[in-house]
Order: structure tokens, then sequence, then C-alpha cells
């Protein structure tokens, strides 16, 4: 098989099995195995598929890129993965979606900071990341890596959001009605302040010091440099 033709089989097997697991399969398989064979199942088969998404990335000869990359390209996608690590860092705390006991509770508090943005924080911070590297490496290969990670991110929130619908009735109902799926549609639609928005604490200085420390880790593992750390030093 072609290293074009493995990678895109093996991102669909990475995506694919990820969503049937997540939601078709998901109330089934729980049912005959319990939840923690579930969960044991669910993460053999997440480590294989995306062992075999790397390897097929890594065997992708060398690609031209398809347009030129300067420093405002590199500047902007720098800000992007700085706004999705804030993302990241501030969906760890508080967040209905995550599995946790007081996913109820979390989903009766006021939406504010990541969660006045969107309440996919965590999967929009993944998109965005893979948007970024589609910005700065626009490579086929890497491109369809992006996609695959874009796609995964975006329709499992659609899919959770059906899930814990399900699951917590009018509690997740009722976040869902105060928050936005796409970033920033209430504050455009007027129907919430702007200034809810701000990210503060946890999300502003954990996602400003995993920025650092990620775009420092790409250069130094080999990567490319990115970050601030390609105008510093």
């Amino acid at each position: 098989m072609q290293p074009m033709s493995l990678l895109i089989v093996t991102c669909i097997l990475f995506v694919g099995s990820h969503l049937v697991l997540s939601h078709p399969l998901r109330d089934g398989l729980a049912g005959r195995l319990g939840e923690r064979g579930f969960q044991i199942v669910y993460s053999i088969v997440a480590i294989a598929t995306l062992i075999m998404v790397v390897q097929a990335w890594r065997g992708m000869p060398p690609e031209p890129p398809l347009w030129a990359v300067g420093d405002t390209l590199w500047m902007l996608a720098s800000l992007i993965v700085l706004f999705a690590s804030i993302l990241f860092m501030g969906s760890l705390i508080g967040n209905p979606a995550l599995p946790a006991p007081h996913a109820a509770r979390d989903a009766a508090a006021a939406a504010r900071g990541v969660f006045a943005i969107t309440r996919h924080p965590m999967m929009w911070g993944f998109a965005l990341w893979a948007i970024a590297h589609i910005m700065v490496m626009p490579t086929p290969g890497q491109i369809i890596l992006s996609v695959t990670i874009v796609v995964l991110a975006l329709v499992g929130s659609a899919g959770q959001d059906a899930k814990k619908a399900r699951l917590m009735g009018e509690a997740w109902r009722g976040w869902a009605a105060r928050t936005s799926f796409i970033p920033y549609a209430r504050q455009v639609a007027g129907q919430a302040p702007w200034i809810d928005t701000i990210p503060r604490g946890h999300a502003l200085f954990g996602g400003i010091v995993l920025w650092i420390v990620a775009t420092w880790a790409h250069g130094a593992l080999g990567y490319m440099v990115a970050g601030i750390w390609r105008w510093v030093g």
C-alpha cells in the first residue's frame, strides 16, 4: 500500500473506532463487559489505532509545502496554539462534559471563562491545535493528519452533546442552553456578555505555561522550532 493510502486508511480507522465505540456501541459493550471492562477495550483500541496512525505518518516521504510559510503565518499560528492551550487547561476543572461524579453540579454553575466561550473547550483546543499545524506545515500528509484530529474533536463533541443529554437530562440541557458549541457564538448573537469569556486563574496561567513548555519541546525534540522560540535565543 502506498504511504498516502496507508495514512488515510489508518486515520479512518482511528476516527471510526473512536466514534463507534464512544456512541452506538458503548452502551451494549459496557452492559456486557462492565464499565471497567469497556474502558480497557476502548483504551486498547485507541492506543492500537493511534500507533498505526503515527507509524503511517512517520512512513510518509518528504513532501513539498503547498504554500509559503512566513513570519506572519507563524505568529498567527502561535497565537492560535496559545488560545488552544488556554481552552485545554481551562477545561480540566469544572467541566460537566468530563466523566466526573459532580458533573450535574458543574452544569448548574454559571458559564464563565472558557465555558462562556464554548461548552467544549478541550475539544476545540485540539481542533485549533490541528488547524495551526496545517497553517505552518502545509504538506498533504500533515493536512490529512490534522483534519483527522479536527473531525474527531468536533464530531466527537456533537456526539457527546447527545450522550450527555441522555445521561444527565435537564442538567445538561440547561447547560447547553446557557453555552454554545461554536466558540463565541452566544456573544456574537448578543445572548451573553463578552466580559464573561475572559480566561482567568488556572486557565490563563496554565495555558501560558503549557504553550511555552510545549513549543519549547517542539524544537528540543527535533521538530520545527515553534512559538516564541522562533524569535528568542
